[in-house]
């Protein structure tokens, strides 16, 4: 049984699935939540995008908690996931092809974890191309798609975790706590220049947003089958 004040303002945690766009489940959310308040609109926003191909915490704000999801949003974030040595896309994850390959024969495991070492702590990033990211008004991923170069500035991020968790060459497992903006996808291509080849990311996962944890997430079909179950109960 679903228990919320969902105008007053709910927030609900929500385990993404693969594929799904962060704005899915806002959506179906939204929908599914105006039917059993049998309102026409009510506010419903996430607190930090998850890109397509990545799993894991959504949290979701509903009515007045709308007014939380910066406060939200600021809070540190915590991945885990794997990045596959020796090889680059231009989105640097599954969503493009490969482009390119790279040597790794010369890579040690010393070296892997050098380079970990290397990417922790206060860093300048440069968000992907691919990527929400604003230039003169218009998204990063605007240009990419359109075949137009741009140039994105650096900006400051906080990798204050990164922790290489199985070495399998070619592909590493890591676990990454990091600052808000920051983009697990960018410090695969940074992570594979300090190895001196190449390196994209095959799976991401959060675990953690500030004080929630996945753990604690439920499947948003489930939700929403579940409220749809106690309005129709209502409407008996």
């Amino acid at each position: 049984m679903i228990q919320h004040d969902f105008a007053e303002g709910a927030i609900l945690l929500f385990d993404k699935p693969y594929g799904w766009t962060s704005f899915d489940v806002v959506g179906k959310v939204r929908n599914t939540v105006r039917r059993y308040l049998g309102v026409k609109s009510i506010k419903v926003g996430h607190a930090g995008t998850l890109d397509p191909l990545a799993t894991g915490l959504l949290i979701v704000c509903t009515g007045k908690a709308t007014k939380q999801i910066d406060q939200l949003q600021s809070t540190d974030k915590e991945y885990t996931g794997t990045f596959v040595l020796g090889a680059t896309t231009p989105s640097f994850d599954l969503e493009k092809e490969i482009d390119a390959r790279w040597p790794v024969d010369h890579i040690t495991p010393e070296m892997v974890y050098a380079a970990a070492q290397s990417l922790t702590g206060s860093i300048m990033q440069t968000p992907p191309v691919f990527s929400a990211v604003k230039v003169d008004g218009k998204r990063a991923y605007d240009y990419a798609r359109g075949n137009e170069e741009v140039v994105i500035a650096a900006k400051p991020v906080v990798i204050s975790t990164f922790e290489i968790t199985r070495l399998d060459m070619p592909e590493v497992d890591f676990r990454v706590v990091c600052s808000k903006g920051t983009y697990i996808r960018a410090l695969a291509r940074d992570f594979g220049l300090a190895l001196h080849s190449g390196a994209y990311m095959s799976a991401l996962r959060r675990t953690r947003s500030g004080s929630f944890f996945v753990t604690d997430a439920q499947h948003p079909l489930h939700f929403c089958e579940v409220l749809k179950n106690q309005t129709v109960a209502r409407e008996l």
